[in-house]
C-alpha cells in the first residue's frame, strides 16, 4: 500500500499536478443585482437538487446489481421508500431540527412543521428561494438513509427498516447536521469544517448502518465456522455499474451547489473548481484500486473499482474547492486504497456490509474531514483536533442513538426474517414480486 501511494504521488508531483496553476485575479466583486442574484442561487440549489435527487437512483441500481438475485425488487422498494420518508420527514421535524437559528449548540430546536415561507413571493434578501433550499438540504437527508440500505441488505425486514429510517432521517442526521450547517457547537466552538458532508451526511449514514450490521448480523451461511468468507457474488454488475457513474453525476450537485451560491463570478469560478476536484477525486480512487487489486490478488477487482470510484468522492467531499486538483487525486486515491484494505478486514471481523458501504461512507469520509486540515485555506482556522473532534462527536452520538433504535427493533416487532424466508429470498417473503421469476428463487 504504501509504495503504491508514494509511487501515485511521486508521479504526480513529477508531473506539477500539485501546483496551482497561475491564474488571471477572479473579480469576486463583480456581483449581479439583488434580483438576478436571487435567481441565479436558486437555480444552483435546484440544479443541486434533483442531481443529489438523481444519486437516490444511483443508490438503488448499485444496490440491485449488489445483492442477490432473490433480494432485488426488495432493495429497490426499500430505496423508493427511504427517499419518500426522509422527504416527509424532513418537512414534519428534521429540517428544523438542522437550522433552528438560535439555539444552545447542541439540540436543535424544533418549531413545528417546516412552513416553507416565501413560497410564491421572492424576497430578494434572503439570496435564494427559500423551498429551493429545503429541496437541497432535503436530499442530503435521503443521501443518508441510502447508505444503511445497502449495508444491511439481504437480512431486514421492511417495516422495522423504515421505522428506523424514519428516526434517522428525523432526529438523528438533523441533530448532526445542526452542530455544523445550523451553526452549533462544532461550528462555533472548534471551526469544523466540513463543506459538503463527509462527516455530517457519509460517516453519519456510515455509523448507522455499522450499528445495524452489528445488531442484526450477518447473512446466513456468509461466515463459516472455520473462519471462511463465502462469497455471495451480485447478480447484475453492469446494473451496478450503473448506479456508480449515476452518483458520480450526482455528485457535481452534491459538491458544486454546496457552494451555496451563484451571484458572483468567483461562485461560478469556485462550482467549476469543485467540480473539477470531485471529478478527479473519483478517478484516482479507480485508478488506485484497480492498481492494488491487481497487485493483491492478480486480478482486478469491478466492485473495489466501483467503491473506489465513491470512496474518491467521499473523501473530497468535504472539502472539495481549497485543494489543488494534484492534491484532490492523492485524497481521492487514498480514499481508493482504504476501500482496497478495508472491506476484507470487515470479514475478518464477521462485520457483513453486503455493498461496502462502512469502508467508502464511513472510513473514506473520516479521512476526508481529517486531511480538511491540511487542505483548507490557511485563514480558514481549521486544525486537525477540531476535526477530530467532529469525527468523535458525530460516532458518539450516532451510534449511541442507532443502536437504541435498532435494539427497540430487535426486541420488539422484531428486525430479521425467518431463516425459511431468507434462504428462499426477500421478494416472494416481503414483496411478492420477484425481478427476475425465471432463477429467483434458486440463487
Amino acid at each position: 500500500m504504501k509504495r503504491s501511494i508514494l509511487t501515485l504521488a511521486a508521479l504526480a508531483a513529477g508531473a506539477g499536478l500539485f501546483a496551482q496553476p497561475a491564474l488571471a485575479a477572479v473579480p469576486d466583486a463583480e456581483v449581479v443585482s439583488g434580483g438576478t442574484a436571487y435567481i441565479l442561487n436558486t437555480l444552483l440549489f435546484m440544479m443541486g437538487g434533483f442531481l443529489v435527487m438523481w444519486m437516490a437512483a444511483g443508490f438503488a441500481m448499485l444496490e440491485a446489481g449488489l445483492v442477490r438475485a432473490k433480494n432485488t425488487s426488495t432493495q429497490c422498494i426499500k430505496n423508493i421508500g427511504l427517499y419518500s420518508i426522509a422527504g416527509l420527514m424532513f418537512w414534519v421535524i428534521g429540517y428544523n431540527i438542522a437550522y433552528p437559528g438560535e439555539f444552545n449548540g447542541f439540540i436543535g430546536g424544533f418549531s413545528g412543521i417546516y412552513p416553507m415561507q416565501g413560497v410564491g413571493e421572492a424576497d430578494t434578501e434572503t439570496g435564494y428561494s427559500v423551498a429551493s433550499d429545503w429541496f437541497f438540504q432535503m436530499v442530503f437527508c435521503a443521501t443518508t438513509a441510502s447508505i444503511v440500505s445497502g449495508t444491511v441488505a439481504e437480512r431486514v425486514k421492511i417495516v422495522p427498516f423504515f421505522i428506523f429510517v424514519t428516526v434517522l432521517t428525523g432526529i438523528i442526521y438533523p441533530v448532526v447536521v445542526s452542530w455544523e450547517w445550523g451553526a452549533g457547537y462544532l461550528d462555533s466552538e472548534w471551526a469544523f469544517s466540513d463543506f459538503a458532508g463527509s462527516t455530517l451526511v457519509h460517516s453519519t449514514g456510515g455509523w448507522a448502518a455499522l450499528m445495524g450490521a452489528l445488531i442484526i448480523g450477518a447473512r446466513l451461511g456468509r461466515y463459516g465456522p472455520d473462519g471462511k468468507v463465502n462469497v455471495f457474488p451480485g447478480t447484475n454488475i453492469p446494473l451496478a455499474t450503473l448506479g456508480t457513474f449515476i452518483l458520480w453525476l450526482g455528485w457535481f450537485g452534491f459538491n458544486g451547489a454546496s457552494q451555496l451560491a451563484m451571484g458572483t463570478v468567483g461562485d461560478v469560478s469556485d462550482v467549476s473548481k469543485i467540480f473539477v476536484n470531485t471529478n478527479m477525486a473519483a478517478a484516482g480512487g479507480v485508478v488506485t484500486a484497480i492498481i492494488l487489486t491487481q497487485l493483491r490478488y492478480k486480478k482486478a477487482d469491478v466492485t473495489m473499482a466501483l467503491n473506489g470510484a465513491l470512496a474518491g468522492l467521499v473523501s473530497i467531499t468535504a472539502e472539495p474547492l481549497a485543494p489543488t486538483v494534484g492534491q484532490s487525486i492523492l485524497i481521492g486515491a487514498i480514499g481508493g486504497a482504504i476501500v482496497v484494505f478495508t472491506v476484507p478486514l470487515l470479514d475478518k471481523l464477521k462485520i457483513d456490509d453486503v455493498v461496502g458501504a462502512i469502508p467508502v461512507h464511513l472510513f473514506a469520509g473520516i479521512w476526508g474531514t481529517l486531511i480538511v486540515a491540511w487542505t483548507a485555506a490557511p485563514d480558514a482556522g481549521v486544525t486537525f483536533i477540531g476535526q477530530l473532534v467532529g469525527v468523535v462527536m458525530t460516532a458518539v452520538w450516532v451510534c449511541a442513538a442507532s443502536a437504541v433504535v435498532w435494539l427497540a427493533l430487535k426486541y420488539t416487532i422484531g428486525v430479521r426474517p425467518s431463516e425459511e424466508d431468507e434462504v428462499g429470498g426477500l421478494d416472494h417473503a416481503e414483496i411478492g414480486v420477484e425481478a427476475y421469476p425465471e432463477f429467483a428463487r434458486t440463487t
